[in-house]
């Protein structure tokens, strides 16, 4: 039998007859749709990214805006010479993100998109970095080692100041305490702190922290002390959310203080992964020394990325949810994540053994669900998140950072997909097991060190 008479069947061509090359190099080529059937059924042994509670990111996109991923797959967003109506698109969804985040003149302030809010942040931060520098020189001082305060911080934080050499003081938490207050300022800011990064919704719990009680902070600690420093706000998860559901909250560029804000679209913002953006109060507030100007793809091309190179479908998609959807909408489809945050809360508070650390309140945090276990039970939070693994839920149970490491929580992070049927389905699954664990204690070598080792490590931590 020749091979073109397998072809009426996939599985029966030689190419599945062995599995998929795995160490080195592959020799031979293979029909296009062996290859492509050989890499989607492996994939099947990932998990439903809906079902992922413990990622922030986009698990569901619209048709329309597959359709547009998929047309721009060949788009470098970085060639605007070739490529200008992209490089428009992405102008205008700068100016409309400055525009939300009340930037004093959203017409001219600079801003970019990025491959992510880890991006977009490191950009904030060397922008801090240059004009501190810049400071220091004007007035004749020997720079000496900068630093940055902040309270619990995402990974991305950590390689700053690892890859641009400077100290990061993270201030440890305490009893009663889940993020950076204004009572830390004075303590930990000096002469040679570039920015106070305060976070907009924190990692461990979805928290806001109080960015305009620390801005206060760092008004008095100016007064008092002659040390002008800027603040950075990492809006990853809340810049897209309470801009439409808790407007009074002040945390962007209405508070002079703050200089620079990063944000994930690919988070609340309803984008695809893989897009994030960073946008700075003023022209002023971004130093020229980050900016490059190329000129051999055509044109004269002024950049400050990290990336060079990388898709515009992102970026482009972004725009089209922003116009799709506008204000009205974002708050629609944002209210309607929180209403589903709240439910869930209120089912989890019901089952008696939780302490809620965050219900999904807009003014309080993200589309979140935070919550430890009450002392005195048979099981631990890795036991239960183990379990819920067993339905093909993913809810992280990790230790709190510094200061409360000692503590275990639970985070399920919502977005736009989550209904409140869908809610209703995970608390039935977490009573059953609580059911089951309740009936079937885990055996102590199950204990909560390798717990917390395993899962801890496990946590996603997608910007």
């Amino acid at each position: 039998m020749s091979d073109n008479e397998f072809r009426d069947d996939i599985f029966a061509t030689p190419e599945l007859a062995h599995g998929a090359p795995k160490e080195g190099f592959p020799q031979r080529e293979m029909l296009p749709q062996a290859a492509f059937q050989l890499v989607h059924d492996e994939l099947m042994l990932d998990g439903v990214s809906r079902m992922n509670l413990a990622t922030f990111c986009t698990t569901w996109v619209d048709e329309p805006a597959r359709m547009l991923m998929a047309e721009t797959l060949d788009k470098n967003i970085i060639d605007k010479d070739e490529y200008p109506q992209t490089a428009e698109l992405e102008r205008r969804a700068v100016r409309m993100v400055a525009d939300l985040w009340h930037a004093p003149d959203p017409a001219t302030t600079w801003g970019t998109s990025t491959t992510g809010s880890s991006e977009a942040a490191m950009l904030g931060g060397l922008a801090a970095k240059f004009r501190w520098l810049a400071r220091e020189k004007a007035a004749g001082r020997t720079p000496g080692k900068p630093n940055f305060v902040c309270g619990p911080v995402q990974v991305c934080w950590e390689k700053f100041a690892r890859y641009f050499d400077v100290e990061i003081r993270q201030v440890p938490l305490s009893p009663g305490k889940l993020g950076l207050t204004a009572e830390d300022i004075a303590p930990h800011c000096d002469e040679n702190t570039i920015m106070v990064v305060a976070t907009f919704g924190v990692t461990f719990t979805g928290l806001f922290e109080p960015v305009g009680e620390i801005s206060d902070a760092l008004d008095r600690f100016e007064a008092e002390h002659g040390l002008d420093i800027p603040l950075h706000v990492d809006a990853a998860s809340g810049g897209f959310l309470a801009p439409f559901t808790a407007p009074d909250v002040v945390w962007d560029f209405r508070l002079p203080r703050v200089k620079s804000i990063n944000a994930s679209g690919h988070k609340t913002g309803l984008a695809p992964l893989g897009t994030g953006w960073a946008i700075w109060r003023e022209r002023a507030d971004l130093p020229r020394e980050l900016i490059f100007n190329v000129d051999y793809l055509g044109g004269d091309i002024a950049t400050f990325n990290l990336n060079f190179s990388r898709p515009g479908g992102q970026a482009i998609t972004q725009y089209y949810e922003f116009i799709r959807l506008g204000r009205e909408g974002y708050t629609r489809v944002q209210s309607a994540i929180y209403e589903a945050s709240r439910h869930l809360a209120e089912q989890i508070d019901k089952m008696g053994v939780f302490e809620l650390l965050h219900d999904g309140d807009p003014h309080k945090g993200i589309t979140a669900v935070c919550w430890r276990l009450k002392p005195g039970q048979s099981f631990n939070l890795f036991d239960l998140s183990d379990r819920l693994r067993t339905r093909g839920w993913l809810i992280a149970a990790y230790p709190l950072p510094a200061g409360r490491h000692d503590e275990v929580i639970m985070r399920a992070v919502l977005r736009h997909g989550f209904s409140h049927d869908t809610a209703d389905l995970l608390a039935d699954d977490i009573r059953r097991a609580l059911d089951h664990l309740g009936a079937h204690p885990p055996t102590p070598s199950l204990n909560a060190e390798e717990g917390q080792s395993f899962t801890h490590n496990a946590t996603p931590a997608v910007r």
